[in-house]
């Protein structure tokens, strides 16, 4: 019995189950399924034998637009800076008006890998933003391919470009200049032509001639501004809206020059979400959570955390007391049983994912103001998977 001189007693911890967490719909419902529908239709043998998950009506040209940064709540929230894109809402995802998911982390670099090959994280190998190369004291950034490793080894898997290429479809990619070179595009986007133009106006135009050049083309184009000014200024600035507006415009501009017997994709590799001062845990100042850390990897909202060995348990008992009500924290196992990277985890990609996974499930980040400055310093931020970081459009364009 309680006695009247005592304060009640706590309410019991109410920890985040992680095999609870909405792990993305590989599948039939993920970026990782977008490529293989496309190629299906276009007439290339599936990968491994596996027919698609997802369908798609089938098409003699094809234009896949990604537009870094563009999740579906964040576009649904803004109609009056994008009329175009929100005109075509209903048409996402087989008219169904429902978005992909993007896979775990809502990242770029694995969700370009995801596009690409048509794998989920756990396959194709890049499973976050940074993450422990096996064997090595150090951390791998597979976005900036710092520091570098070899890339076939990293991610031995062909490209859907290539085999739709090897396949006889004229196939190539139109983006930035800047980006024709880099070992993210040789393991995620390499196959046919790179044609690199700086402008997005360049880009949109130079897709749609590609498209009318042959009688089966597959064809990529990409920008990514919204995504700069999403964690520069956040998605509730006024850089951000007219970014989103200059998307529209660029959308509406590929959209009315397609050419006959073509369909048009606009999808993006994850959402975004503000993360406030106060809602932010600065890792490097918070000695709890670094006890028995090595190497702390992934971004903000999800984390792959390493521990020293044999610190595991308590890294991930630590995490959880800490954060369990505001994250999904989960050991190694736990997430890959859960299904987070997808439904294989594919031996030489085990090692990379923490010995401890964190995803944020509410608004919440976890940053380290020494080690990771400038990502700290972002306002808009992404990894998770919660719907506006997960969901992303698959609007469809056809003529």
């Amino acid at each position: 019995m309680t006695s009247p001189l005592l304060p009640p007693p706590p309410e019991p911890y109410d920890v985040l189950d992680p095999a609870a967490a909405p792990a993305p719909a590989y599948g039939t419902a993920s970026l990782a399924d977008l490529l293989p529908a496309v190629a299906a239709g276009l007439g290339v043998p599936p990968y491994a034998s596996a027919a698609p998950g997802l369908e798609l009506a089938p098409a003699d040209r094809v234009c896949v637009f990604l537009v870094d940064g563009l999740g579906w709540e964040v576009l649904r929230a803004h109609p009056e800076y994008a009329p175009f894109l929100t005109s075509l809402l209903g048409t996402s995802l087989n008219g169904t008006g429902r978005p992909l998911t993007a896979g775990f982390p809502a990242t770029t670099a694995t969700s370009l890998a995801s596009v690409g090959t048509g794998l989920p994280p756990g396959a194709h190998g890049l499973a976050g933003y940074t993450v422990a190369i096996p064997g090595e004291d150090r951390l791998m950034n597979q976005l900036r391919w710092q520091p570098p490793v070899d890339p076939a080894a990293w991610q031995p898997h062909p490209t859907v470009f290539q085999r739709a290429h090897e396949a006889g479809v004229e196939t190539c990619q139109v983006s930035s200049p800047l980006f024709a070179q880099t070992p993210l595009t040789r393991v995620a986007l390499s196959g046919g032509t790179f044609l690199g133009r700086f402008t997005g106006e360049e880009r949109m135009d130079l897709a749609a001639e590609c498209l009318g050049a042959a009688d089966r083309a597959l064809v990529y184009t990409y920008v990514s501004d919204l995504d700069s000014m999403g964690h520069r200024h956040g998605v509730d600035s006024d850089e951000w809206r007219m970014m989103l507006d200059t998307v529209d415009r660029l959308a509406r501009r590929l959209a009315e020059q397609l050419p006959p017997r073509s369909a048009l994709y606009v999808t993006a590799d994850h959402g975004m979400i503000d993360v406030a001062p106060e809602d932010r845990i600065d890792f490097d100042e918070d000695w709890e959570l670094g006890a028995g850390v090595a190497l702390l990897g992934g971004e903000a909202r999800a984390r792959h955390v390493y521990a020293v060995p044999g610190a595991a348990a308590d890294v991930h008992a630590v995490w959880s007391e800490v954060l369990g009500d505001r994250m999904w924290v989960a050991t190694r196992d736990q997430a890959i049983e859960a299904g987070w990277f997808g439904p294989v985890v594919e031996e030489r990609v085990y090692r990379r994912i923490g010995d401890v996974v964190a995803a944020a499930c509410d608004d919440v980040a976890v940053t380290a103001s020494r080690s990771e400055p400038n990502e700290s310093a972002m306002v808009g931020l992404h990894g998770s998977m919660t719907p506006v970081e997960q969901y992303v459009p698959l609007l469809e364009v056809r003529r």
